[in-house]
């Protein structure tokens, strides 16, 4: 890696964040600029930094990881991303691919194995954990291709706004944090309950929930 990789980390946990960035310090001619600790402020420091690599969770609160990956891609199209996670589901892989990501790490995953996925990414190729190529390949082998996930019916806005809810942040608090107006919120969430055929907002949740969009534990 001649090049210097400026890489921004986004977790929600700190000893998780410290020991990434100390394995990410071991690797020559990578450098962190910046950690963030939830998606909404990944988005903007990688927006004011402009690194070259973004290593990306996916559980965390106000924007989960796939959003924010969808976010930076569409506004950075130059900058790559990792999406590191506990999750092996296919759905939760799947969704990240079709978000732009260029790599998914399994946290359980070797140490060494963090060096191999920056250097397959930055060369432009793509990187999956052995576990989840396996699992990939599987199911094409067998036929059956890579099936549309729930949440594919909503819009990314619809998305942001249904987990926003989901984690209990009022209407007002949704529309301050998106820049929105009440009214506009509101009319989100009336095309969300639309949308899903769902009536109220404990049924939002709940499909939320089920979908792995926000996490029991959150």
């Amino acid at each position: 890696m001649s090049q210097l990789i400026r890489v921004l980390l986004a977790d929600d946990h700190n000893l998780v964040r410290a020991g990434i960035r100390a394995l990410l310090n071991e690797i020559p001619g990578v450098q962190v600029v910046a950690e963030a600790a939830d998606g909404r402020e990944a988005l903007d420091l990688a927006r004011a930094h402009q690194p070259n690599l973004v290593l990306m969770d996916i559980s965390m609160r106000g924007l989960n990881g796939i959003e924010a990956t969808s976010q930076i891609r569409r506004d950075l199209p130059d900058v790559r991303v990792i999406i590191l996670s506990m999750h092996a589901t296919e759905e939760h892989v799947t969704q990240a691919l079709r978000a732009g990501a260029s790599g998914y790490m399994l946290k359980d995953s070797a140490t060494q194995e963090l060096a191999l996925a920056v250097a397959a990414v930055m060369r432009g190729e793509a990187y999956l954990s052995p576990a989840i190529s396996k699992q990939l390949v599987e199911r094409y082998v067998q036929g059956g291709g890579v099936d549309t996930g729930p949440l594919d019916i909503l819009t990314s806005r619809q998305r942001e706004v249904l987990q926003l809810i989901a984690e209990g942040t009022s209407t007002k608090e949704i529309a301050h944090l998106l820049h929105l107006s009440v009214k506009t919120v509101e009319s989100h969430r009336s095309q969300l309950m639309e949308r899903l055929e769902i009536h109220d907002i404990p049924g939002l949740v709940r499909y939320a929930l089920r979908v792995g969009l926000v996490q029991h534990d959150r």
